[in-house]
């Protein structure tokens, strides 16, 4: 009962200051750990077998880190004094999840749209995603935005909340390693194809079930704003699994058949194009509005998400 009372005082914390500068994220000394284990563990002469185990010792190590420092802190700020326990669990809950930075991320690049300032939007854009963005026109930054906000309402909020949901902030955080171990690691190129694997595939296995619960919490969103969920759920069913991730087909797929839009298509990394599959039935071409759309969807599925959790915690206990 206590979590169920915490964890939407930390949807609202989340919601309203985000993360502040100044104050260390979780997710950045996860990060930092990452990199420094990488640098140790990889060695470009090694056998593609043991760059895999080497990766998922790797894992291992950032997931045993993960969980015994946010179980250690719990620990000490309970030895302090009970409201300073509930202080950190909320703040560190909360860290969890990426509502109102996801959110500015998408509006930043609308009003840069809006304003006509396109080396802004193609700057802003550039800090979201991998792809080349320095000479995209307004469709594509706006296509970048809304595959963004979609791939991360997963990411960044519904997966955090699901597991959250099940076992409180100690499985929210290792939720997180997990998400930035694929991040930092999950790439199928030279290097990482073989370190990263076990990174790559644990991120899979961990978004599975939030990513098509998100999906079907979404379909609900879109009619709820009045977006064509017939649409949605025929595009969800047809392109979802057209995504080269598992899972991030999902909420891009349905995000596409809401709006009536087109997702995917010719990405370029550092100059070498990238072919996506499209997923979407096109009836017009992307445009800035369609950021506000996404990012509708995405507080609205949100809040679903939290609301509709809380609900089937109460009927299982």
């Amino acid at each position: 009962m206590e979590l169920l009372l915490l964890l939407p005082g930390a949807f609202v914390i989340d919601l309203i200051i985000g993360d502040p500068r100044g104050i260390p994220h979780p997710v950045v000394i996860i990060g930092k750990l990452i990199g420094f284990l990488e640098k140790r563990l990889y060695r470009k002469k090694l056998s593609p077998r043991l760059l895999i185990l080497r990766g998922v010792l790797l894992v291992l190590l950032v997931l045993f880190f993960t969980l015994g420092t946010t179980l250690l802190i719990l620990y000490l700020s309970s030895l302090i004094h009970p409201y300073f326990y509930l202080f950190v669990y909320l703040w560190l809950l909360a860290s969890t999840l990426a509502v109102k930075g996801l959110s500015k991320a998408g509006l930043d690049i609308y009003k840069a749209l809006q304003d006509n300032n396109m080396a802004l939007a193609r700057e802003k854009a550039g800090e979201i995603v991998g792809r080349d963005t320095s000479s995209l026109e307004e469709g594509e930054v706006s296509r970048a935005a809304v595959e963004t906000v979609a791939e991360n309402t997963v990411d960044g909020i519904t997966a955090p909340l699901f597991y959250a949901l099940i076992g409180g902030l100690p499985l929210a955080m290792l939720y997180k390693a997990i998400n930035t171990l694929d991040s930092m690691l999950g790439y199928r190129n030279e290097k990482y194809r073989h370190l990263g694997w076990a990174s790559a595939r644990l991120d899979d296995l961990a978004n599975y079930i939030p990513a098509r619960i998100t999906a079907l919490l979404m379909l609900v969103s879109s009619g709820l704003i009045n977006l064509n969920w017939k649409r949605a759920w025929k595009v969800l069913r047809t392109d979802a699994r057209n995504h080269p991730s598992p899972n991030s087909g999902f909420s891009e797929a349905l995000v596409a058949g809401a709006l009536g839009i087109q997702l995917g298509g010719i990405n370029y990394y550092r100059g070498i194009s990238s072919q996506r599959p499209f997923m979407g039935i096109k009836t017009r071409e992307i445009k800035a509005q369609d950021i506000l759309a996404a990012v509708k969807l995405m507080y609205l599925t949100s809040f679903l998400t939290l609301v509709s959790g809380i609900i089937v915690r109460l009927v299982v206990q």
